[in-house]
C-alpha cells in the first residue's frame, strides 16, 4: 500500500501556510486505529534486504546497524538518551506482543537489472529475490539515481504483499520499499534534513550519520517497518480507507519531539560534536532521528523525548 507519511506532512505545511491550526484539525478527527481483526507480523521475522543500485559500504552499514538496533539489548536506554530498541518497544502494545527482527540475507544488484526507472511491478519482483518466506520482510532499497513511480510526487516508500492480488495479499511476503532522495527531492523525503519545498522554511536538522539521503532514508524505513508489522496485509490497525490508510507512524506525521508543529520536527537532541540531531541511539555508536508512533494505550503520538 502507499506510504503518505511525507504526503501527510506536506498537508501539515500547506494547512500551516495557509492559517490552519493543527490542534484544530486533529480535534475534528480523534487519532484511534482501529484493529481490523487481520494477522499482524509478530514473534521472529526476518528482514532481508535487496540494494538496488550503488550504495557505499558506510551507507549500507548505517542502515543495517538500525534495523539490527531495533531489538537490541546492547544499548543502554536512559530517560535522557533513549534507544532505537525502546522506540521499537512501542509495537508491542499492538495485538500480540512483540515483533523482534532479525537481519537475513542480503542482495547487491549494483548493475541496474530492471534499469533506473521502476514501476510497482518491478518492486515486486525485486521483493522475491530472497525468497523469504511468510515470515519475512523483504526490504527493497533504491539508490540515488534511481527513479520510481510516483516516488517523490506523493511517497518515499511503501509496503505492502508480494502478492499482486490484493484478496491474497496474506498468502503472499510482506515487502517495503525505500528510496534515497538524496538527488531528486530531499525537501519532500529527507525532511527535516532538508528544507521542506512548502511551508515554513525554517534552517534543517544536521543529519546524524552525515547523510541527508540516508538519515531521510532511516525515518522512511522506520515509518514502514512499523507500519508493516502492525498493518502488513492491509487488515490489521489503520485509519481511514484502507487504500490509502493513516498506520502506526504515518497517522503522526512531522512529529519527532515533544513541542512539535507544522514546519517544526519538535525538541531533539543535538550532538554537541557534530551539531547534528537526533532523538535515539543505536549499535556501534550511531545516533538516528526517529518519527513519533502511535501508541494504542494513551492514543497518541508517542516521541522518545
Amino acid at each position: 500500500m502507499a506510504f503518505n507519511y511525507r504526503f501527510a506532512i506536506f498537508l501539515t505545511l500547506f494547512f500551516a501556510t495557509a492559517g490552519f491550526s493543527a490542534a484544530a484539525l486533529v480535534e475534528e478527527q480523534p487519532l484511534v486505529l482501529k484493529y481490523h481483526n487481520g494477522v499482524l507480523l509478530k514473534g521472529n521475522i526476518t528482514v532481508n534486504l535487496v540494494w538496488y543500485g550503488k550504495f557505499t559500504p558506510i551507507q549500507r552499514s548505517v542502515i543495517v546497524d538500525f534495523i539490527r538496533s531495533l531489538n537490541s539489548k546492547d544499548v543502554a536506554s536512559s530517560a535522557a538518551v533513549p534507544s532505537v530498541a525502546s522506540w521499537w518497544k512501542t509495537t508491542e502494545k499492538y495485538k500480540g506482543g512483540s515483533s523482534t527482527l532479525v537481519v537475513g540475507k542480503q542482495l547487491l544488484l549494483e548493475n541496474y537489472p530492471l534499469g533506473k526507472s521502476l514501476k510497482n511491478p518491478h518492486l515486486r519482483v525485486l521483493s522475491t529475490k530472497l525468497n523469504g518466506g511468510l515470515r519475512s520482510i523483504t526490504v527493497v532499497l533504491t539508490a540515488k539515481d534511481v527513479t520510481v513511480e510516483k516516488f517523490c510526487m506523493s511517497r518515499c516508500g511503501t509496503h505492502g504483499s508480494s502478492s499482486s492480488k490484493p484478496r491474497r495479499a496474506a498468502n503472499g511476503a510482506a515487502y517495503v520499499w525505500v528510496g534515497n532522495s538524496e538527488t531528486l527531492c530531499p525537501g519532500y523525503c529527507a525532511w527535516p534534513f532538508h528544507q521542506p519545498i512548502y511551508g515554513p522554511q525554517t534552517p534543517p536538522l544536521v543529519a546524524p550519520n552525515g547523510d541527508v539521503g540516508v538519515d531521510g532514508m532511516i525515518i522512511n524505513l522506520a515509518t514502514l517497518l512499523a507500519n508493516t508489522v502492525t498493518n502488513p496485509f492491509n487488515n490489521g490497525y489503520y485509519q481511514g480507507p484502507p487504500t490509502a490508510p493513516l498506520e502506526a507512524v504515518s497517522a503522526c506525521p512531522g512529529i519527532f519531539g515533544s513541542g512539535s508543529y507544522p514546519g517544526y520536527a519538535g525538541r531533539v537532541l543535538v550532538d554537541k560534536t557534530t551539531g547534528s540531531s537526533y532523538n535515539a541511539r543505536g549499535l556501534a555508536g550511531r545516533k538516528y532521528l526517529l518519527p513519533a508512533m502511535w501508541d494504542p494505550q494513551s492514543l497518541t503520538c508517542k516521541t522518545l523525548v
